[in-house]
């Protein structure tokens, strides 16, 4: 499996979208983003740099998705 490589949270956001994810408020940094089919949430940090990996890949599987499909994604 390649190596994920360090993005924004600026695509992880769209990345949320794209799969079902709406955009349900912001608390100071945090963006936090729901899916009602799923009933699932996800706790995004909207800062200016690049999220550490530990910190996608936990975001990733709290909202049962895997680094694979993030890759697709980004590619």
């Amino acid at each position: 499996m390649s190596k994920l490589p360090s993005i924004s949270s600026g695509v992880l956001i769209k990345f949320f979208i794209s799969k079902g994810f709406e955009i349900d408020h912001q608390s100071g940094s945090h963006v936090i983003m729901y899916n009602r089919s799923l009933k699932k949430r996800a706790v995004i940090p909207h800062l200016k740099k690049d999220l550490p990996i530990g910190t996608i890949l936990t975001i990733l599987r709290e909202a049962d998705f895997h680094r694979k499909d993030l890759l697709d994604f980004i590619k």
